[in-house]
């Protein structure tokens, strides 16, 4: 099992160093797993929703009548390795969620689903609006794309976004050589189902990014940005896209993080409920009353 304290660094790193070696010898599945194992425990439950033909599944923790927070995990990645720290620790008046993205965890089938607006699609059901606060998104890396295709798509019912070291800006993402040889067989059926997702979705990330990059002047909702200035897995640069393209946005706030690296979600969670307290509290400032008619 891989150490959750010492994460992959990313799936084009480990593909880059070990995915040539292993693809020859056909060993990767046997020397690394990518998934946690984490189901539940006395904090957090696991639950199901069927979307479509997949059943996505999450974890969930905290009140289940309060602003309702869902975090997103990169790739590779899932629910109970990236976010079980998080939800351990839930603030009062929240409810907190995680997904195993489509082709991770515990979420079937296990296959890749690479449109960022699919994936988006996919939390639909998860989507409330309590006391007239609509969902807070949190994605981190890959997940943050998936977040501001959300907020585009469910402008009604997302109610802001958190993109934590997220991957946007279409010019800095780079497919290697070998990504593209590990993603025709046989060497496909010889690195395991969740690097191969993985793989494809970066593979297939620029031109997401692409299709995606026109819709984020149309997101209204409050953001806060989250990245690390020594991050060598998504560079600082895509911050300043970010700004350059959250044009419509109510409000949108940068937190620098200095000399941090990408792994925000172990290293930085007092940040990342800063974060979420600062769009809580958005919302709460700008929520509209719920009136109650009563009989004459």
């Amino acid at each position: 099992m891989l150490n959750r304290k010492n994460p992959l660094k990313s799936a084009k790193l480990w593909l880059t160093m070990l995915a040539a070696p292993l693809l020859l010898v056909g060993c990767a599945s046997l020397f690394f797993d990518f998934d946690s194992d984490f189901v539940s425990d006395d904090f957090i439950a696991r639950e199901t929703v069927t979307v479509g033909d997949i059943t996505l599944s999450y974890i969930k923790a905290g009140d289940p009548n309060g602003q309702r927070v869902i975090f997103l995990h990169g790739t590779p990645g899932d629910a109970g390795g990236n976010w079980t720290g998080i939800l351990r620790n839930v603030p009062k008046g929240y409810e907190f969620l995680a997904i195993d993205r489509p082709g991770f965890g515990f979420t079937k089938p296990k296959k890749a689903l690479i449109p960022l607006d699919a994936q988006a699609a996919v939390l639909e059901p998860l989507l409330v609006t309590r006391n007239g606060k609509g969902t807070i998104l949190l994605g981190h890396s890959l997940g943050g794309p998936v977040v501001a295709a959300a907020a585009a798509k469910y402008g009604d019912r997302v109610g802001g976004i958190i993109v934590a070291a997220g991957a946007l800006d279409p010019d800095l993402e780079e497919v290697l050589f070998i990504q593209h040889v590990g993603n025709v067989p046989p060497f496909t059926w010889l690195i395991g189902s969740t690097l191969r997702n993985a793989n494809r979705e970066l593979i297939g990330l620029e031109k997401e990014l692409r299709l995606l990059q026109p819709k984020l002047a149309g997101i209204t909702q409050p953001i806060v940005i989250i990245h690390g200035t020594e991050d060598d897995l998504v560079p600082y640069a895509n911050v300043a896209f970010m700004q350059k393209e959250f044009t419509g946005s109510a409000s949108v706030e940068v937190m620098k993080l200095e000399q941090m690296n990408h792994f925000l979600q172990w290293n930085k969670q007092a940040e990342i409920l800063e974060a979420v307290h600062k769009i809580s509290a958005y919302l709460e400032m700008t929520a509209r009353p719920i009136t109650v008619k009563t009989a004459d």
